[in-house]
């Protein structure tokens, strides 16, 4: 018997009963979806089994930087987008969410990140992190949302369906980084939103090392003309671990531009999806939309597939869309080799330089090094001396 129900969310009684209960009711009355759905395509949705979860609170540390500590306001709807609702598991989110609101005032500017950890644990609980992130004209706030397995909880089964919305208001700047390093037997299903107006530029960015499904569809609108949007990705899945990626860059103004990075590898029996769609309405005119998909295939075993879409109403546009799916550039490897380096190394030095470019564009501050050396550490070549190796040699070759 499920117990995501609308009894359940009048047991929570908080200021947001009414949308909760809303949502619970809607999400009731929805089917479950399953992979014969277009946009569930290649997934793993038919083996969720929902009813072995109880939704549980989201134990959540947040840090933010001197001078921004009246920017989480507690007293804020956490919504942005009431009436767009992309699944079920955003009204289950809705539903039964922890909420996080982070409301930036006009002209204000914040250098440092603010840091959101959710520390997730707990056999057969389920949690459901919200985060708004409402910037006002002319500000520039950067967001850093990790997701990691709470201490001793590496192997527990759990569920996390996480929900981001960001509006980005006139000329205002915003960048966001989401890290999945949850435990290899949890699932998250995320789902994030982001509008742009004018002139404004947003960046959504995201590293998924961990989980074993994990699924995030990512929608970014340009709404105003002259906005931009970025989206990056780095993902890496190894032993069964599938990660599975839907992508939106929406153009519903004039003049606007969007460019996306997503660079995976898989190695053992592991699988990526990734699909992605370049959506420019009829009176878009003037955009720039680009959309790169790159996936390494490190075993026999593993598996990506990569679908990129386009969906163009007029003439007046730049457009590209790329993919490509295979092993290791034999010649990268042959000259390293050719110079020295033992062929282990050679290995991880062209896994890791091939996931630098995305690093590099990654609003990861002091996180980035760690980043390198987790990517590192899931490779599956080698001893620690050789990580430590080829962690050396990516440091040089980067200087």
């Amino acid at each position: 018997m499920s117990a995501f129900t609308p009894d359940a969310v009048r047991e929570l009684g908080d200021d947001w009963q009414a949308m909760r209960l809303a949502a619970a009711e809607r999400f009731a009355t929805a089917p479950l979806p399953t992979p014969d759905e277009e946009i569930w395509r290649y997934s793993r949705i038919d083996q969720l089994e929902l009813d072995r979860f109880v939704p549980a609170a989201c134990v959540t540390d947040v840090v933010v930087p001197d001078g921004a500590e009246g920017l989480i306001d507690t007293d804020a709807e956490p919504e942005l987008f009431a009436d767009e609702t992309p699944d079920v598991f955003a009204e289950l989110n809705r539903a039964f969410m922890s909420p996080i609101v982070i409301k930036v005032p006009a002209g204000r500017t914040f250098a440092d990140p603010i840091m959101i950890t959710h520390r997730i644990g707990g056999s057969g609980t389920a949690v459901f992190p919200r985060l708004i992130i409402d910037a006002g004209p002319d500000s520039d706030v950067t967001v850093v949302e990790r997701f990691v397995a709470a201490e001793g909880a590496d192997d527990d089964t759990a569920l996390v369906v996480p929900v981001l919305q960001v509006r980005s208001a006139q000329a205002a700047r915003v960048k966001y980084l989401a890290v999945n390093e949850v435990g290899l037997s949890t699932w998250q299903i995320g789902n994030q939103q982001a509008v742009g107006d004018r002139d404004s530029t947003t960046l959504l960015a995201t590293v998924t090392l961990g989980g074993d499904y994990v699924r995030a569809r990512t929608e970014a609108r340009l709404s105003g003309k002259g906005g931009t949007t970025k989206q990056v990705a780095l993902y890496f899945a190894g032993g069964d671990q599938m990660h599975d990626f839907r992508t939106i860059q929406d153009h519903d103004a004039p003049n606007t531009s969007s460019d996306l990075l997503f660079k995976g590898a898989v190695q053992d029996r592991a699988a990526s999806v990734y699909t992605g769609l370049i959506k420019i309405r009829k009176h878009a005119n003037g955009t720039a939309a680009f959309q790169t998909n790159r996936n390494l295939t490190l075993s026999e075993g593993a598996w990506a597939e990569s679908v990129p879409n386009l969906d163009i109403e007029t003439n007046d546009v730049k457009c590209s869309h790329a993919s490509t799916v295979g092993p290791i550039d034999e010649e990268q490897r042959f000259y390293l080799e050719s110079r020295g380096v033992r062929p282990e190394i050679a290995e991880r030095l062209v896994v890791l330089g091939f996931f630098e470019e995305v690093i590099a564009q990654l609003p990861a501050g002091p996180l980035a090094d760690d980043l390198r050396a987790r990517v590192s550490n899931k490779l599956d070549v080698g001893s620690d001396a050789a990580r430590t190796g080829a962690a050396s040699a990516l440091q040089g070759v980067s200087a």
